[in-house]
């Protein structure tokens, strides 16, 4: 499904390049580029989603329960970017951003089919670190792929549920996009791919006060974080 996406996208953003290919026109904002430093400011939507290792674990009850997400929800992305200038096609961009969003989580037991949920909310913050890739310039466009690094902090986490994550987490982070140069400003459509290589499941579950909360716990080795943000950047 992500490769679908990916392909797609990015086929839309070619086709502007792919039309114009045979005609020049007067550049907009065309010395933006080559400033040292340059700014801006980014709004988006995204989409989380979690990898569950299930361990089958079997309770003294003989219940197995299983994890998975059971919808996705929609959430908003809002930041700051800062674009540091390296050479005619490499540049270093740092992106103070925040994420409001859940992971809406189904566990189900193996035999009667019972079901449990459980909606995690989350507030990141997070600090993207990354290099961008461009392409030479034509006419008012400019494609690119980026990649990077993201440190987070979700300031949203409550334990008396089910399951308990870590606040601190980490993602990898790969995305395209195009740089379209307008009258007064450049607008920047990009899809960006993060996944987390870190097991952010809390395992010593020590705040629990209701025992039986234990066994979601106990029926998973490790969670990891993922998610798909489409983000619109003004510089």
């Amino acid at each position: 499904m992500m490769q679908k996406i990916f392909i797609y996208i990015f086929l839309l953003l070619m086709l502007p390049l792919s039309s114009l290919a045979q005609e020049r026109k007067v550049q907009n904002k065309p010395y933006i580029d080559y400033r040292f430093l340059h700014y801006g400011f980014f709004v988006g939507t995204h989409v989380q989603d979690m990898e569950f290792v299930n361990n089958g674990f079997v309770t003294e009850n003989g219940e197995m329960w299983y994890a998975d997400i059971a919808e996705y929800s929609p959430g908003l992305s809002v930041g700051v970017l800062a674009d540091m200038r390296l050479n005619n096609f490499f540049s270093l961009r740092l992106m103070p951003t925040m994420h409001f969003g859940q992971n809406n989580v189904l566990f189900r037991e193996q035999a009667s089919g019972e079901v449990e949920r459980q909606q995690l909310k989350t507030t990141y913050i997070a600090l993207p670190l990354h290099v961008k890739f461009a392409s030479e310039r034509f006419n008012n466009y400019r494609p690119y792929i980026t990649a990077g690094v993201s440190p987070m902090v979700n300031l949203t986490v409550k334990k008396q549920k089910q399951i308990l994550v870590k606040r601190f987490d980490a993602m990898v982070e790969v995305g395209f996009g195009c740089d379209f140069y307008l009258p007064f400003f450049k607008l920047i459509p990009e899809l960006k791919f993060s996944f987390s290589p870190l097991n952010i499941l809390q395992k010593e579950r020590e705040d629990l006060l209701d025992a039986n909360l234990l066994k979601y716990t106990q029926s998973l080795d490790g969670v990891s974080s993922k998610m798909i943000t489409l983000s619109f950047y003004f510089e």
